[in-house]
């Protein structure tokens, strides 16, 4: 295991240098610039900007100091905050952004593993028509059209809880749930499919044979096989979460990193925008990576190659 993790972590090397190097490119060729607002910059202050920051250096120049830069762990200043760096401004939103995203795990977990186990066991029932439909549902409804309905109804309407903030444990519902149900409709039309490809393995009937009770059979035998495709999908689905953080955050107006990024894209803030992409791509990588070596460890078919 020790050889698997060090040569993926080995290749993570050139997939972060792809996408810093893409990314670096794609910012300072869009049209506009950090410095670019309504008002008119008087030329002599917008030439002190762009030396103060090193942007009237050549292209080339600019990137190799970049990479010297995160080499160092320095993401540098931002342009849209100047008294503060990339660094200061990712530590104080990410644990906004992780805290949604795990929430929103946790839900999805909760209720899609609930769902699909019941679905399974009661195939061809009203529960399983009844939890398929709601996965269905899930997935055909995107976030950006579930929240607003959601606040709506149990924020405005109700009024059990604010339409938006981060201040106090209600805030944290809505955002949550709204990220959760998507993820959970996935989880559980996985957790159906593998549940029933178990149940009907010649283990299962031999474990009946032998007179082991039907909860002994779902969570001793069948659970560990049924959530292999869950396992599997949880790197993307995790990768999933925190992107879609970015709507989320924007809707319910947190104070998370997602939100930062989509405000840095539009302010032009190219170190903020840099920095944000290498975080979550890192982030990505390492959550894929764990996954790998879960679905060794609960399928003994796979080997750490």
């Amino acid at each position: 295991m020790f050889r698997f993790v060090v040569r993926r972590l080995l290749q993570v090397i050139p997939v972060l240098f792809v996408i810093v190097t893409a990314t670096f490119f794609m910012v300072r060729f869009v049209p506009g610039g950090p410095f670019t607002a309504e008002k008119t910059i008087p030329p002599e202050i917008l030439k002190n900007l762009e030396a103060h920051y090193g942007l009237d250096q050549p292209l080339w120049r600019q990137y190799l100091t970049y990479l010297g830069s995160i080499a160092r762990g320095d993401l540098g200043p931002s342009f849209k905050y100047p008294n503060r760096t990339v660094n200061e401004i990712i530590g104080d939103k990410l644990p906004v952004s992780l805290e949604l995203g795990a929430l929103a795990l946790v839900i999805a977990l909760a209720l899609g593993l609930t769902l699909g186990v019941l679905a399974a066991v009661r195939r061809n029932t009203w529960l399983d028509y009844l939890a398929s439909s709601a996965g269905l549902l899930g997935m055909c409804v995107p976030t950006f059209v579930l929240g607003p309905l959601l606040v709506l109804f149990f924020g405005i309407h109700l009024g059990w809880v604010n339409a938006s903030g981060w201040d106090s444990p209600a805030d944290r519902v809505l955002p949550a749930l709204t990220l959760g149900f998507v993820y959970a409709a996935y989880i559980m039309r996985l957790t159906r499919g593998g549940m029933l490809e178990v149940l009907n393995q010649d283990f299962i009937r031999t474990a009946r044979a032998k007179g082991a009770s039907e909860s002994r059979i779902v969570f001793r035998h069948a659970l560990r096989g049924g959530l292999l495709p869950v396992i599997a999908f949880l790197g993307p689905g995790i990768a999933g979460i925190l992107t879609g953080s970015f709507v989320i955050e924007t809707i319910f107006q947190i104070p998370g990193l997602g939100r930062e990024f989509v405000n840095s894209a539009f302010n032009r803030d190219y170190t903020l925008v840099l920095g944000t992409v290498i975080l979550y791509a890192t982030l990505i990588v390492g959550c894929n990576l764990v996954v790998d070596v879960v679905q060794v460890w609960l399928n003994p078919r796979l080997k750490f190659e």
